[in-house]
């Protein structure tokens, strides 16, 4: 990894600086589409649909603690993961990120990327398996763990621009330069 941080996926970088350049460009749209909103922006919905922008903040900082430090490195729930019940209450993160300040929800969603940015520079360092074992008895690569990333940020993305749009008609897939 030549910057702790990718701006773009390189044009013909190695496999790791294009995976972690694709994340990193998922993780900068949906950014700018939770940026700068209020609690009634990021409880907004649209559609059918009950998802928020919080609750995608929400979300996805427990899929970025998920992939990259247990199943990545095999460490236990961090909070407030570690108090939650999921199989009693399935949808914990989504339902509860309407409590939650913007600030918080923010914070929790940068924190989570943090820590998933040191953790992948340490599986990078010990050579990219970690310990974890899935109930079948396998262990994903790095590859794998950041490509699943990669694809659960452009899936939110795509939602995430639906429901900006809705509350205040910002669109596009970059924030606009300056």
């Amino acid at each position: 990894m030549t910057e702790d941080v990718l701006h773009e996926p390189p044009v013909a970088g190695d496999e790791i600086d294009t995976l972690l350049g694709s994340l990193d460009r998922q993780r900068r749209i949906f950014a700018w589409k939770c940026g700068g909103l209020d609690a009634t922006g990021l409880r907004a919905t649209t559609a059918a649909s009950s998802m928020t922008l919080g609750g995608l903040l929400k979300h996805l900082a427990l899929v970025e603690d998920d992939m990259f430090s247990q199943k990545l490195l095999g460490r236990p729930p961090a909070p407030p993961w570690d108090t939650v019940d999921f199989d009693a209450d399935p949808e914990w993160e989504w339902r509860t990120a309407a409590d939650d300040t913007p600030e918080h929800l923010t914070t929790l969603w940068q924190d989570a990327v943090a820590r998933s940015r040191a953790n992948v520079r340490q599986a990078l360092a010990e050579g990219g398996l970690g310990p974890y074992t899935s109930s079948r008895g396998e262990s994903p690569s790095l590859r794998r763990l950041l490509i699943d990333m990669i694809e659960e940020y452009a899936r939110h993305a795509g939602h995430a621009d639906l429901i900006r749009e809705s509350v205040d008609g910002l669109v596009g897939e970059d924030q606009p330069a300056g």
